[in-house]
């Protein structure tokens, strides 16, 4: 299964080259950690050999299933990405750089399948909640709304009483 997302880097002849990966539930599967199980995307990895050096440009767009922040029910989110890697040659292997591969002489293969897993997760939105409907409403469940806003708490409630006095003596100023 991990050889599915190889570059055959060593066989790389000078010029442009493009490589395309389809990232499924399997994919997702590798990953325990993973907060998606669920996705259908496809990768497009645009690479440019020179002498010195290949240019990566990864392209990665499709949806991801993933759960909403606010009502908890699952939801397809979609996804587009664009991230660029430089690959070099060195004596050791080194990926402190994020956008610096340094790769041992003599490597055949770059495993683009963490790469890819980091690009997917790095362009998931900070907050995830339902996208609305087409008349500008909530996509999230109703149900779990109307019991969110049961537990609300009233703002006024939590507000001390001595905070107005300094209030009137702020706008007095």
């Amino acid at each position: 299964m991990s050889g599915l997302y190889l570059i055959p880097i060593g066989g790389l002849k000078e010029g442009y080259r493009s490589f395309e990966f389809e990232i499924d539930n399997s994919f997702f599967g590798l990953f325990e950690e993973s907060e998606i199980k669920e996705g259908k995307l496809t990768a497009v990895v645009e690479t440019v050999k020179s002498p010195s050096l290949i240019e990566m440009l990864i392209r990665i767009s499709g949806t991801v299933r993933i759960g909403c922040d606010r009502c908890l029910e699952m939801f397809d989110e979609v996804l587009n990405c664009e991230n660029r890697l430089v690959v070099k040659f060195g004596n050791t292997a080194d990926v402190a750089d994020p956008e610096i591969i340094i790769l041992p002489y003599g490597e055949n293969e770059l495993d683009m399948k963490q790469f890819f897993y980091e690009f997917i997760h790095l362009a998931l939105p900070i907050q995830r909640i339902h996208p609305d409907d087409e008349n500008g409403n909530s996509g999230c469940n109703p149900e779990m709304l109307s019991k969110l806003r049961e537990h609300l708490v009233n703002e006024e409630s939590l507000v001390d009483p001595g905070w107005d006095e300094l209030k009137k003596l702020m706008n007095n100023n």
